[in-house]
């Protein structure tokens, strides 16, 4: 089942994203987040007209994805950046397919043009998700993150949902 996140989620969510950041250089933040940040996050992802959604098996949630403004200034307001977070034994079960599916659905709906994703490079099962949507490469940028010792990159992936 997919749904939209509400603040009952928070704890798990929390419990996914904290796996990443503790493991992983996934994302580039450090420090473990609670439940109360992320009751804050998804608000805000919601009031700015955004996706924040959960896929839940057997009662358990197992993974999320969200899409939220790429920037702040208006002029970028047709722009949004997309990321999805699974719980670890989850992984490779078509899950993050699954939650991509149901936002690109949902975000085609909307006035949304260009979705972007951001992968620290190398993450081969995040490029092929990302590829698998119709993303491709527009920008890489080299050591713009340090974490557990090391220089990391990003790449951008980008579609256009619409031609207009």
């Amino acid at each position: 089942m997919i749904r939209n996140a509400s603040r009952s989620d928070a704890q798990a969510i929390a419990d996914i994203y904290n796996y990443y950041i503790e493991h992983t250089v996934v994302t580039f933040e450090e420090e473990k987040v609670t439940a109360d940040e992320i009751i804050q996050r998804i608000a805000k992802v919601q009031a700015s007209g955004h996706l924040w959604l959960v896929k839940e098996v057997n009662q358990q949630l197992v993974g999320y994805a969200y899409s939220t403004k790429w920037r702040e200034r208006t002029a970028y307001r047709f722009a949004c950046e997309v990321s999805v977070y699974l719980s670890p034994d989850h992984q490779g079960k078509g899950i993050g397919t699954n939650l991509y599916q149901a936002l690109f659905e949902q975000l085609n709906n909307m006035s949304i043009k260009t979705v972007i994703g951001g992968i620290t490079l190398p993450n081969d099962a995040s490029i092929a998700l990302h590829e698998k949507f119709g993303l491709h490469q527009v920008a890489k940028f080299e050591r713009v993150g340090y974490k557990f010792g090391q220089w990391l990159d990003t790449g951008y992936w980008q579609k256009q949902l619409t031609s207009e």
